[in-house]
């Protein structure tokens, strides 16, 4: 599976590569134009960035009962929380806007923004693919406390048990990474609330003595805190940053990934595409 590339979520380099594309195809379309040339470039980048503002803005509304409870949650615009088709729609009505006293822009744009939008699209079918098929990862994992079905603290475990067959949300997750303390309540409020999905909490690389300071200064109560003393879910993830949410089926397969901090609103939305009640 992969989730990031380097430091950037997968989700965000897919659309640099769109707008990359569209920009070159815009551009070599206004180049055969005689001068002076329209700056397609410029009105595809504007019209990305209105397009993910309506797409956030858009989301915001839809999940409007968990923003309201923390307003500053709007803020997290790495929370995943974008709805992609008020975001298309918003972007080719400021492009037909853009055009509307240039039409020499038109056609560049129109082939750069089809050809971008589409490749947004594939790259995202592709990737949805190739993650679809993917298993629950076999990693042994030292469990911190007790785990359904229950054991010793200390003991080895591994994800698939945990599960027990029912849909699966994996954090990994380290006490030095404040997004990740950040949306730990957030996490253990969805556990309390949701008992058709297991939680589990994957503490990477940290010592035992680590986990267990964390987790005695914190309000809340966590089940299903283990260790992953290698990291090693981060490499089967291919994940190069923290926090590192996994959302898998009830068959064991991966449905969904998230990098980044998780907001009520994106993972309520996630949980929603997971079948959550």
């Amino acid at each position: 599976m992969l989730t990031s590339l380097g430091p950037f979520p997968i989700s965000a380099v897919l659309l640099v590569l769109a707008l990359a594309l569209a920009a070159g195809i815009g551009r070599g379309i206004a180049a055969r134009l005689p001068p002076p040339r329209p700056p397609v470039g410029a009105v595809l980048l504007d019209m990305l960035l209105v397009g993910v503002a309506a797409a956030r803005l858009g989301f915001v509304l839809r999940w409007w009962p968990q923003y309201a409870a923390e307003p500053m949650a709007i803020l997290r615009l790495g929370d995943g929380g974008y709805l992609g088709w008020v975001g298309v729609a918003a972007a080719l009505a400021f492009g037909a806007w853009r055009t509307r006293r240039t039409p020499g822009l038109r056609m560049p744009l129109a082939w750069g923004s089809g050809a971008g939008l589409a490749a947004w699209l594939l790259l995202g079918l592709g990737m949805a693919r190739m993650q679809a098929g993917v298993a629950m990862p076999g990693v042994p994992l030292v469990a911190h406390g007790p785990t359904p079905p229950e054991a010793t603290p200390g003991s080895t475990t591994h994800l698939a048990t945990i599960a027990g067959g029912k849909p699966l949300v994996v954090n990994l997750w380290a006490t030095w990474c404040p997004p990740c303390r950040r949306e730990m309540p957030v996490l253990a409020r969805a556990q309390a609330a949701h008992a058709d999905v297991v939680f589990a909490f994957a503490n990477q690389g940290e010592s035992a003595a680590e986990v267990e300071d964390f987790l005695r200064r914190q309000p809340f109560a966590l089940r299903n805190v283990l260790r992953d003393d290698g990291s090693r879910l981060m490499v089967e993830a291919g994940s190069r940053g923290l926090p590192t949410t996994l959302f898998f089926d009830a068959r064991g397969r991966l449905a969904d990934t998230h990098m980044g901090e998780l907001t009520e609103a994106g993972l309520a939305q996630k949980l929603q595409r997971l079948g959550s009640r």
